[in-house]
């Protein structure tokens, strides 16, 4: 998963009780008030400053997963640095503020409003009259009429990965004159508010080979802040210069440099200055936050300061490695005062200079559950994991050694401070182990035999396979920032695998099951013996290390027709995947606790998406999705329910866990289609309190987004939901300091 950027959009993104042995749902309204979710759980933190306190010139550094294999934002393969780039060189109608909703942008547009809904809904725009293109043509109405053909679906030639919004458009016309654009919707469409921003110039879209290809590698028009100057892909940058044309504020920047940069290097590239600005994972971030005192003291930082060259090594072989390891730098570090900590030590020094900034992405990290066959196509079994779930603790887990606030997302289809974000996790209910085991046995899974199978037999999980994504704050991967699924030009997303789940997990060559005594875990190919640690189980639940278990049974787990309650949970094993594979051991505790049995197989990053997730080789999974401000448009291809394709597949969008149902279709279409506010709001909040009742995914916490800036950097950091102001950032006039309060 990258780190922050590209939304869903670039993909295509109950009390529950026991009747006569059959699961019921109540019908379930949104839950919340009005006001819950007014304010987003974290700041912004981006060193906020006047434009005053900004000097003048210099370039910033950047770093970037990887160059953008196209500037193009509506083709498949955009990924974050596309949408990077797009913020600071294109125009947007409306663009995100700190909470997360939809803002006009002033510099663009002097209004927008719907003028009438009968017969048809009518939008007029009223663009600002200095915008202009960098080639000096105004912006206007041919350009939002260019857009509209590209994307409207009805020519195959183009190559788009989305057209939603646009298909609903009947025509794009030129108002009282061309800076007024007049756009008529054939049906009625809620989210009209995320149509042309970005907007690209009639060049990139009047065409299909300029759309197609034209602007995968340059765009020659632009009309933001910056333009694109320069893509060098032997020293891998991105070079955005200052736009002479802009009308705007000027850009306190002469350059902005997106730097390539693998994840596992950012700590080293920041300290030896290849780069200013950089997301870090929380192993990295540490890094920065032991610098933690006064500029050029020569004491050792932070929780180094004052111990000995041998107790500083210990602590950066703890960062870098295990126990064990430590101990033996430590005793190297004794007989030599040498080597690794000169090194240690120097970095540290350098990264005195950068200051970590905290705030919570606008995603969110879910343990999805496989619907599709299995033990959890089995609506019950899916409402006892979620039953067997601490959502706080896992929360807690991930978030709090970080200082960031722990709270439990509570919706699929907004976050805290979003206008649609009401906490609707009552549908399905808090940890209730009595439940969950009630659940359990009501399916029929109870402690009893397990028939011995031979090696190579499947068992009760679904079976992968081991092959990208990079990981994000968490190591989680973020549907949509950097996928590996196909799109066609009907905007839906079709992995490159077939949709069937495959068969269960395995035994061991000792016939032993993850999570019971000795076991074996897939982790790039190898094999790992761990022993289980029983976490809180009742008395007498364990035998002695070393213990025997009785012939034919599983210690622990549950069993059905002879086979055992084991889940496959696959996870990414690349570097930043630390924190998701602590909050994937506690939910392997949790779920022991009611008998249900995992098997871990961890993955490699490049395949854990396209050969697990799309491919619907997993039972259980961490993976996240990012939030949108126009749920009702992005969010129903990720729950819509999966329907057969004409050649016998089965064709499920984006909805990865194959769990869906008419209702939340229905509810989705009618938020799509309603003008009202208010209206919409609530219908969202039905939808998502649905989606808890059939418990596909549960929501755990929202990511944590951490990033390392230079100290004298101004307006640049942790943006959490906003939108960067491309154009006011830069470096602190001497003296100068950012506003008080303005970040954490």
């Amino acid at each position: 998963m990258s780190y922050d950027g590209v939304g869903p959009r670039a993909v295509m993104r109950s009390v529950a009780f026991l009747t006569a042995g059959v699961l019921a749902v109540p019908w379930l309204a949104g839950c919340g008030s009005d006001d819950e979710g007014s304010k987003p759980l974290a700041p912004q933190d981006i060193a906020a400053a006047g434009r005053a306190q900004v000097a003048d010139g210099g370039t910033l550094r950047w770093a970037v997963d990887a160059l953008p294999q196209t500037l193009n934002t509506f083709q498949a393969d955009a990924d974050a640095g596309t949408t990077r780039i797009a913020q600071a060189v294109l125009p947007a109608m409306f663009r995100m503020d700190a909470s997360g909703r939809p803002q006009r942008d002033a510099d663009y547009l002097d209004s927008a409003k719907v003028v009438d809904t009968e017969p048809k809904q009518v939008v007029v725009y009223r663009l600002n009259q200095q915008a202009v293109w960098s080639d000096g043509r105004a912006i206007g109405a041919d350009d939002f009429a260019a857009q509209w053909r590209a994307l409207s679906g009805k020519d195959a030639a183009y190559w788009t990965a989305r057209n939603a919004g646009y298909d609903r458009i009947e025509k794009v016309e030129r108002g009282k004159n061309d800076q007024e654009v007049r756009v008529t919707f054939a049906r009625p469409y809620a989210d009209w508010k995320s149509l042309f921003s970005p907007l690209y110039p009639k060049d990139v879209t009047g065409t299909a080979s300029a759309f197609n290809d034209g602007a995968r590698k340059k765009l020659k028009v632009s009309a933001g802040p910056f333009t694109v100057q320069q893509i060098d892909t032997k020293d891998r940058n991105v070079v955005l210069a200052r736009n002479p044309r802009w009308w705007g504020h000027r850009a306190k920047l002469d350059e902005i440099v997106l730097h390539e940069v693998r994840p596992d290097q950012r700590a080293a590239a920041l300290a030896d200055g290849t780069v200013d600005v950089a997301d870090l994972d929380p192993a990295d971030a540490e890094k920065i936050t032991l610098t933690a005192g006064p500029q050029g003291s020569r004491a050792l930082p932070g929780p180094s300061r004052g111990r000995t060259a041998a107790q500083a090594l210990r602590s950066w072989a703890v960062l870098h490695g295990s126990d064990q390891q430590a101990a033996a730098a430590e005793r190297q570090a004794v007989q030599e005062g040498r080597g690794t900590l000169t090194t240690y030590l120097k970095q540290q020094q350098t990264l005195r200079g950068f200051t970590l900034r905290k705030s919570l992405e606008p995603a969110y990290t879910q343990l999805a559950l496989n619907g599709a066959n299995g033990p959890l196509a089995d609506e019950r079994v899916r409402h006892a994991v979620a039953h067997a779930l601490n959502r706080k603790e896992l929360a807690e887990t991930a978030l709090k050694p970080l200082g960031l606030p722990a709270q439990p997302v509570g919706s699929h289809l907004a976050l805290s401070g979003q206008d649609a974000y009401a906490d609707n996790s009552d549908a399905l209910g808090e940890q209730d182990a009595a439940q969950a085991r009630a659940l359990l046995a009501d399916a029929g899974w109870v402690r009893g035999p397990v028939t011995q199978q031979k090696k190579g037999d499947k068992a009760a999980g679904s079976e992968g396979h081991p092959a990208s994504p990079s990981p994000g704050g968490d190591g989680t991967y973020i549907v949509g920032r950097n996928d590996d699924v196909e799109h066609n030009g009907d905007g839906k997303g079709h992995s490159r695998h077939d949709d069937r789940a495959a068969g269960d997990g395995r035994q061991d060559e000792d016939g032993h099951r993850d999570g019971h005594g000795p076991q074996q875990l897939a982790q790039d190919g190898r094999s790992y013996t761990q022993e289980r640690l029983p976490q809180g189980g009742a008395p007498g639940a364990y035998a002695p290390k070393g213990t025997a278990a009785p012939a034919g049974t599983v210690s622990g787990s549950l069993a059905k027709d002879g086979k055992p309650l084991t889940l496959r949970f696959v996870l990414p094993s690349g570097p930043g995947a630390q924190t998701v594979q602590k909050v994937a051991d506690r939910v392997r505790a949790m779920l022991d606790q009611v008998g249900i049995g995992t098997q871990i197989t961890k993955v490699p990053d490049a395949s854990y998406f396209r050969d697990h997730i799309a491919a619907g080789q997993y039972d259980l999974a961490l993976y996240s999705w990012p939030s949108s401000a126009y749920p009702a448009t992005d969010a129903r291809p990720v729950y819509a329910k999966p329907v057969p394709a004409a050649d016998g597949s089965l064709s499920v969008q984006q909805n990865y866990t194959r769990v869906g149902t008419d209702q939340v279709d229905q509810l989705f279409d009618q938020a799509l289609t309603t003008l009202d506010e208010g209206e919409e709001r609530e219908l969202i909040r039905k939808a998502d309190a649905r989606i808890w009742a059939v418990a596909g995914s549960i929501p755990l916490y929202q990511r944590p987004q951490l990033v390392a800036t230079r100290s004298n950097l101004a307006n640049v950091g942790a943006f959490g939901f906003g939108t960067p102001v491309y154009e006011d950032m830069g470096f602190l006039k001497k003296g100068a300091k950012p506003a008080p309060g303005s970040s954490s």
